[in-house]
């Protein structure tokens, strides 16, 4: 109990540490992004009022990431002198390394829109060969450090589905390819991979630590939460930053790889619906518009534009009210989520 105590204390230096840091960071890095001209060129495809933000700084990513660290940090080495270091503190930080592989990732792609001047970055095969090899590091790492485990919680129900390895091992891989482009993909809005990305992350601390106590986890989380709170501090609408792939990335690896860590896979279905909904409703145009070219000899489309978001922009929705009801989303699926444990 008394560790607990001690744990708490340190996850809330943790959340205050990361927060504060991302905030102190924006006054110093968005003009320094801008000074290097490290702006946001927007793709004519999208609505043609977002036209406006270009030239935004992107690669903001990087404000939060460095927060994270600094507090993973600063937790781990009071930790360590406390004499409490242990397997489950180093789960956290394995979690923060592949996140911030996948950080890389983005920043590379952003590195190539913003400065090679490619709008496209990096080709679809190159990202995906790039995060199916960190998630294969993630499961290695867990195997050297006898931590990894193939059981997967089925919300609802107290069982534990024991998979075998031969499909334990692509199943997370297609978990987090499949979780770290859907957050990629719900970056679209000022502010709503943050606000949305927020409240998943307040999820996993209440649950790492109420029911689990996985405060290796919670420490992540709660970093996670205080480093979006910090970044939402310029994020939200109108936008004087971006976070760029180098964000979206790192969020979507963070996500997905607590989810695993806990066993809880299976809850991103109702965690992550706003991510879901917005990769399937790319799914469902894309493969629509080439099946009625196919059969009709024109596409058709069943949303006037996607991810989901825009759908909801060309309807007539403002910004801050599409970001206000996928966060409310968000939030009502994670108590149903939490009940579910």
């Amino acid at each position: 109990m008394e560790l607990l105590k001690e744990f708490l204390k340190l996850s809330l230096l943790a959340f205050a540490v990361s927060l504060i840091i991302t905030a102190v960071l924006g006054p110093i890095f968005i003009p320094w992004l801008r000074k290097l001209k490290f702006g946001q060129e927007i793709r004519e495809e999208g609505p043609a009022w977002h036209q406006k933000k270009s030239g935004t700084p992107t690669m903001g990513g990087i404000m939060f990431i460095i927060g994270i660290a600094v507090s993973v940090a600063v937790t781990g080495v009071i930790f360590a002198l406390n004499g409490n270091f242990d397997v489950k503190f180093a789960r956290c930080i394995l979690l923060f390394g592949v996140s911030l592989g996948f950080g890389m990732i983005g920043f590379v792609d952003d590195y190539i829109k913003v400065v090679k001047k490619r709008n496209l970055g990096l080709t679809a095969a190159q990202k995906f060969i790039m995060q199916v090899v960190f998630a294969a590091v993630y499961v290695a790492v867990l195997y050297v450090m006898g931590e990894l485990n193939t059981a997967v919680k089925i919300p609802f129900t107290s069982i534990e589905w024991t998979m075998p390895m031969w499909l334990y091992i692509p199943f997370v891989m297609f978990v987090v390819v499949g979780v770290v482009n859907a957050v990629n993909l719900t970056d679209g809005l000022d502010g709503l991979a943050s606000s949305v990305t927020a409240v998943v992350a307040l999820f996993f601390a209440a649950a790492s630590y109420i029911a689990f106590n996985e405060y290796g986890v919670t420490v992540f989380s709660v970093a996670l939460f205080g480093g979006l709170l910090g970044f939402l501090c310029y994020n939200k609408y109108p936008a004087k930053v971006f976070m760029g792939d180098t964000g979206s990335l790192f969020l979507g690896a963070a996500v997905a790889l607590m989810a695993i860590d806990l066993k809880m896979p299976i809850f991103l279905i109702l965690v992550g619906f706003i991510y879901f909904m917005e990769t399937l409703s790319v799914i469902i145009q894309t493969s629509y518009f080439k099946y009625t070219r196919k059969k009709y000899g024109e596409g058709r489309r069943v949303f006037k534009m996607t991810p989901l978001h825009h759908h909801f922009e060309m309807t007539g929705w403002k910004e801050t009210k599409i970001v206000k009801v996928f966060t409310l989303v968000t939030i009502i699926l994670c108590a149903v989520a939490y009940l579910a444990i």
